[in-house]
């Protein structure tokens, strides 16, 4: 079976952008507000999230609407420091929630929004990584891992504020947190790594 010509996978790329883009605003309006309602610093750092995947996206618009290969590499080293400041931003909340010990309330519109997020996220990763080897677009491909760990996030304070409702577990979704800073410190140097063989 023939694939789709390249015109129409550069289509298909930059509509899953453009739906990222378009999720993770609503989505910034949404954490925010079930943040400050349920005082929840997990709802609050997972909006910040968001913020760190719509910069990342419209870095890969940038880059699927130009050309050459210095542009590539740019956009790369954008999409590197999106994974940096996402395991900063996962230390520092951790950190600050296990150290301050603080108990958020409990957030229906959190959990429905998490859930909904985990999924939307996941299959947006799954699209961008076929459409991403399918053009040969490394660019694409690596952004699609960052939506990949932001499905991973939002599983993670799912399961956080999930266990807080349930169980008043209140550690839980920042130490669930931890394990994602692996993930994206390994993402961030593998990029690193391309841009200094490159």
């Amino acid at each position: 079976m023939a694939s789709p010509p390249r015109s129409r996978l550069l289509r298909r790329g930059l509509a899953l952008e453009y739906t990222t883009l378009s999720w993770n605003v609503i989505g910034v309006g949404v954490l925010a507000w079930s943040a400050i309602s349920a005082r929840s610093v997990a709802l609050a750092g997972f909006g910040l999230d968001s913020l760190i995947e719509i910069g990342a996206s419209v870095v890969v618009v940038w880059e699927l609407t130009g050309t050459g290969e210095s542009r590539q590499h740019r956009a790369l080293r954008l999409i590197g420091g999106a994974f940096a400041l996402l395991a900063i931003y996962l230390l520092v909340q951790g950190a600050v929630v296990l150290v301050a010990r603080h108990h958020a309330g409990h957030s229906i519109p959190g959990i429905v929004w998490t859930s909904l997020s985990s999924v939307a996220m996941f299959l947006l990763a799954w699209g961008k990584a076929r459409t991403g080897a399918a053009l040969g677009n490394l660019v694409l491909r690596t952004e699609g891992r960052v939506t990949f760990v932001d499905g991973a996030l939002a599983t993670a304070v799912l399961t956080g504020l999930a266990l807080n409702a349930a169980l008043n577990w209140w550690w839980a979704d920042p130490a669930a947190g931890f394990v994602l800073v692996y993930y994206a410190g390994r993402e961030c140097a593998g990029i690193s790594r391309h841009g200094a063989a490159a």
